[in-house]
């Protein structure tokens, strides 16, 4: 009897025969060295930034059967790492704040369009949030804007220049637009890591944090007396990204809970009732002169990665939204993002 093989099948057995598996070949055919540092815009290893590239950069790191090590060396420490190595052995992961620095004109952001390489996107975290002492007066965002008219004075530990100062600017827009003259009672408290920012919150120093789910919510599930316990009181996503994540939510928190932060009203203008809503996403950073080559092998191996599907089911059980978007689609979303909050921001600060 003779046995037909096709010539898939050929290729297969030839394949299996040499002992090369398919992930042997697609290192053959990448140029990214065995030994890959990715640096994150955060020196925080306890922040949504290193758990979300921490997910991602393992599996991609298993896919290409290469050593990758999350490095959190800070906002300027990556970019410096980055523009230092040109061959392509170190790139970046960061978020929205990475443009917003530069919209801000803060000192050391860089524009990362003309600086750097945009590669794909991988997720977003619905999770960005603002939180109060549990013990706190203030239970709704309104009762902050309310508070605030009536002259209180309201401190919020804010980054400069990043993700957190974007919603800080819409409240102040907000209190500015519902009581003229009074938004100077909204009053940033500029500081550094998620770890700074929940110290000054334990402290007393600040009435009001920026945060995440995923690094805050374990203190909201502690007792009101004590003293690091706190409370969501704003998650800056619009319900219909949040609707995307798993129905079990963060931790003891779960999404239908975290559902009831969202939907804030936070008006963007006296002539228009569009609400401030922000979506917080990472992607990766490359430099300039990096091998356009390895540029492509980390969209392909990452494009296998989502499809193969694990990555996809750890992203949510951390409460974070998948969003693989391959580098060339990427750069024009996160262009067209930048104009969009470059508009934004000229408005709250008018």
């Amino acid at each position: 009897m003779t046995t037909i093989f096709s010539k898939a099948c050929v290729v297969a057995l030839t394949t299996a025969a040499l002992g090369v598996t398919a992930t042997a070949q697609a290192q053959d055919d990448c140029p990214l060295p065995s030994n890959l540092r990715v640096v994150i815009g955060s020196t925080s290893t306890g922040g949504d930034t290193y758990q979300a590239s921490s997910i991602v950069v393992d599996q991609l790191a298993d896919h290409l059967d290469i050593n990758a090590k999350v490095d959190a060396v800070g906002v300027m420490g990556a970019f410096r790492a980055l523009e230092r190595d040109r061959r392509g052995n170190t790139i970046m992961v960061f978020h929205d704040g990475s443009y917003l620095g530069n919209l801000y004109g803060v000192n050391g952001y860089p524009d990362i369009f003309e600086n750097y390489t945009v590669g794909p996107t991988f997720a977003i975290n619905p999770g960005n949030a603002y939180l109060v002492p549990k013990g706190s007066d203030y239970q709704t965002m309104d009762d902050i804007i309310e508070a605030a008219g009536n002259g209180e004075r309201i401190r919020v530990a804010i980054q400069p220049g990043g993700v957190s100062e974007l919603g800080f600017s819409a409240l102040k827009n907000a209190v500015r637009l519902e009581h003229p003259g009074q938004e100077g009672n909204i009053v940033a408290v500029n500081t550094g890591s998620q770890a700074d920012k929940n110290q000054l919150l334990f402290d007393g120093a600040v009435d009001v944090i920026n945060g995440s789910v995923q690094a805050n919510e374990q203190y909201t599930n502690l007792p009101e007396d004590d003293q690091k316990s706190m409370r969501f009181i704003w998650l800056t996503s619009p319900e219909e990204t949040i609707a995307q994540t798993n129905e079990e939510g963060m931790g003891d928190t779960t999404r239908e809970q975290l559902t009831q932060y969202a939907g804030v009203n936070m008006p963007m203008s006296a002539d228009s009732d569009d609400s401030f809503t922000f979506d917080k996403e990472f992607f990766f950073l490359y430099n300039k002169d990096m091998d356009q080559a390895a540029v492509d092998c980390i969209d392909t191996a990452l494009s296998e990665v989502f499809e193969e599907g694990e990555v996809n089911e750890q992203l949510k059980r951390a409460f974070f939204v998948p969003d693989f978007k391959p580098a060339a689609e990427a750069v024009e979303s996160i262009k067209q993002k930048n104009d969009e909050y470059e508009a934004i921001i000229d408005n709250l600060q008018g």
